[in-house]
């Protein structure tokens, strides 16, 4: 992605002057990061469509405003970045249903939750649960960090930015990005050991976080439903 500095500043001119298929190539090869980043950031799929398509429209739509002393990437991942906090910000705002919100079952009979509505999927081995389960605490801890920690972490583990590309999105120093993502470390790790002490088996979950290191574990997390 770095590599391709001059390649992203004549797209982006081929842009400024509506040059024909010139947003189509720019959204061929953004259109894959932008869903990582925004899925992992939202873990709603519905949502980072949203927010993939938003960010396309406005950089069509503030091409003219484009800082060509400053990377692509560093520009559209802070379009998205805002957009993601934006919607999180909405989303407190406006809680969306509830798993077990009562829904009627349509044949004049007692209500079910969307949990009992909705088909389990088939049995998992146990190997593969716990490791389900693992991730899912991983999952929660990264959702609960502040944004510019939370959007630190996944552009570093995921989109490859430089701490100066970073900084330039979170609107930091690139000795900043550094303590945010020390932070960010130290706060996952706090509360992946507090959900795992809080749990009935947490000496075997225990056992299971010691002996990988956070990074390995955010490196696991996926970045489509």
């Amino acid at each position: 992605m770095r590599k391709n500095a001059a390649e992203d500043h004549e797209l982006m001119r081929a842009l400024i002057r509506e040059d024909s298929g010139a947003l189509e190539r720019i959204i061929e090869k953004w259109e894959r990061p932008l869903f990582s980043f925004a899925f992992r950031y939202t873990q709603n799929e519905f949502v980072t469509r949203d927010i993939v398509q938003e960010t396309f429209v406005r950089i069509f739509t503030k091409r003219d405003s484009y800082d060509f002393s400053y990377p692509l990437a560093s520009w559209i991942f802070t379009i998205a970045a805002n957009l993601c906090k934006n919607r999180a910000r909405w989303q407190k705002r406006h809680p969306e249903v509830s798993l077990d919100t009562g829904l009627s079952s349509g044949d004049g009979g007692e209500e079910a939750s969307l949990l009992e509505v909705v088909p389990a999927e088939a049995s998992l081995p146990a190997e593969d649960i716990e490791k389900e389960e693992d991730l899912d605490l991983l999952k929660r801890a990264v959702m609960s960090l502040p944004h510019d920690l939370r959007t630190a972490v996944l552009l570093h583990h995921y989109q490859d930015l430089s701490y100066k590309e970073i900084a330039e999105v979170v609107g930091c120093s690139a000795r900043g990005v550094e303590t945010r993502l020390y932070r960010a470390r130290k706060i996952l790790r706090q509360r992946v050991q507090a959900s795992v002490e809080r749990d009935e088996s947490s000496q075997k979950k225990k056992v299971r976080f010691e002996t990988r290191t956070l990074n390995e574990s955010l490196g696991q997390l996926s970045c489509s439903p």
